[in-house]
């Protein structure tokens, strides 16, 4: 029998064929997904067992770099950000600790912090006292057990330790939240406290000697003006007088009258600081130092002073038109020549004029934390011949306060600097110790060696043969000059005297205005020899 043997169809091969067309579809789509999200090209026979291994150990360390990077990356983030974040504590510990130091006595002494009024109920309220402790304001209790503020010198003190009452004004002000701290020991500030009493506040002691102020009180007199006495070396106030006064012991029953005083009178305006008036002749310093600095043969400066003159088509007179002859440029300050002022005016370049008055605090603020007045230079640098001549011997749109200029002659005496002019030396606690010092550093220096030995000679001059001359029989060696500054249209004028007294090392400068009347020579020169006598 025949077998007749039929093809078979081989379904298997087909299934495998299949199966490894699926696998390999499988393998594409693998390959592009570890491309696509890891960046790895694998092998192209990434079936094989071998090379499978291998892609997958290379897979392993790539993804534990990449792992790595975020890590680092992220702990980058996290450090600069804590570094930040310590930075901005260190600023603010920086800061609590400069306000815990110093700018937290402004915010306090403020008239309108209520924690002063608070600090009130628990402190009695502390003495302001001389530097020689004499005791200038106090605080004594009533029969009905009313707390009240005392001057024991009435108006002597007036304007330089103000009041309390209607406001406060003065050091009473200045230094407000001093006194009402205290700081004795914490042991006998809970025994008062216990006992309902109020603790002792701190004391206020002052840079003002007792003996000067008496006799720069009284040499003033009835005159209306300001008399300031400081140490040029470290700006200390030593005398502050102001008239029209007060009595700050009777402001409150007072003060609807004194408020009501014409402007004349203005007994609150303390003028030693916050009077303007023209500087008059004594301003001639100033124009002598820029013509110093202007002219390095200073000293061949001349001029003919026939009692007027015409400077650049404006006639210029002197005192009563008296004729100085030849001068140069020591006798022309020593003489107060108007017409030789007037000449080295006209021969100034206005811009550095007006340069070396604002170096001179004119128009800006001064060092010294009471109240006061800015001083005025108006000098514009296309003004005419008229103004610049007016200027240049302290008329014209100039104005400044006895304290400025004060400051001005200060520089003059210890060699060129501009010092801090001051009321207060220290605070000290109920056993005298000191508890608060204040420092004040000398400030830059606006005057060089030779303009200051140059102004020196010249103000020399002024007492050994010139306006000043009544001070030059002493046993002190005085440096100053005299003005007298119109004021109005009459011819009507202030009395100025600026200068500074030496004796070994020692040194006093003063600053007086004796308003509407007359030379300086006459009326403000006298007042300087009683305050360089008595010291």
């Amino acid at each position: 029998m025949e077998v007749k043997v039929m093809p078979v169809k081989n379904n298997k091969d087909n299934t495998v064929k299949k199966n490894d067309s699926e696998i390999e579809q499988i393998e594409n789509n693998l390959g592009q997904f570890i491309e696509k999200e890891y960046g790895i090209r694998p092998a192209e026979d990434a079936c094989d067992e071998p090379d499978n291994q291998t892609i997958s150990d290379n897979d392993t360390k790539d993804i534990q770099k990449q792992e790595k990077r975020k890590r680092r990356k992220s702990n980058r983030e996290i450090v600069i950000a804590a570094y930040i974040c310590m930075m901005i504590i260190v600023a603010m510990i920086v800061y609590l600790g400069k306000f815990i130091a110093a700018d937290n006595t402004e915010m306090l002494s403020n008239p309108y912090n209520k924690l002063q009024g608070v600090l009130e109920k628990y402190t009695k309220r502390g003495d302001i006292l001389s530097a020689d402790g004499k005791v200038l304001a106090t605080t004594v209790t009533d029969s009905n057990g009313n707390e009240i503020r005392e001057y024991p010198y009435g108006k002597m003190y007036a304007h330089s330790v103000g009041f309390v009452g209607k406001g406060k004004t003065g050091i009473e002000s200045t230094y407000n939240i001093y006194m009402l701290n205290s700081s004795i020991n914490p042991v006998y500030e809970a025994i008062t406290e216990l006992k309902g009493e109020k603790n002792p506040g701190d004391d206020v002691v002052t840079t003002l000697d007792s003996k000067l102020q008496k006799v720069a009180y009284d040499a003033l007199g009835s005159y209306k003006g300001a008399v300031l006495v400081m140490n040029p070396d470290n700006g200390e106030i030593r005398a502050m007088v102001s008239k029209p006064d007060y009595n700050p012991n009777t402001i409150a029953v007072d003060w609807n009258k004194i408020v009501n005083e014409d402007d004349e009178e203005s007994a609150l305006l303390n003028r030693a600081t916050q009077g303007l008036y023209p500087p008059g002749s004594t301003f001639k310093l100033i124009t002598m130092l820029e013509y110093i600095r202007e002219n390095n043969n200073y000293e061949d400066f001349s001029f003919q002073c026939k009692g007027d003159a015409d400077i650049e088509g404006v006639k210029v007179n002197c005192h009563n038109k008296k004729s100085h002859g030849k001068l140069d440029i020591n006798m022309a300050l020593a003489k107060s020549c108007n017409g030789a002022f007037a000449k080295m005016g006209t021969s100034l370049d206005i811009e550095s004029y007006n340069n070396t008055c604002s170096q001179l605090l004119f128009g800006k603020e001064l060092p010294y934390t009471g109240q006061y007045s800015k001083s005025i230079f108006d000098l514009p640098t296309d003004a005419n011949a008229g103004l610049i001549t007016q200027t240049s011997f302290g008329q014209g749109n100039t104005m400044i306060s006895p304290l400025h200029a004060g400051i001005i002659v200060s520089a003059i005496a210890n060699g060129g600097y501009i010092v801090t002019p001051h009321l207060v030396s220290h605070v000290q606690g109920g056993d005298n110790m000191t508890v608060r010092s204040f420092s004040y550093s000398k400030g830059e220096q606006v005057m060089t060696d030779r303009e200051v030995k140059a102004l020196r000679k010249a103000m020399g001059d002024v007492v050994n043969s010139g306006t000043a001359y009544a001070l030059s029989a002493s046993n002190y060696k005085v440096y100053g000059k005299t003005g007298s500054a119109e004021y109005d249209s009459s011819g009507e004028s202030h009395a100025w005297f600026v200068g500074y007294a030496r004796k070994n090392k020692e040194k006093l400068v003063v600053s007086i205005i004796v308003e509407g009347a007359g030379t300086g020579s006459e009326y403000a020169v006298p007042i300087a020899k009683k305050i360089f006598d008595s010291y």
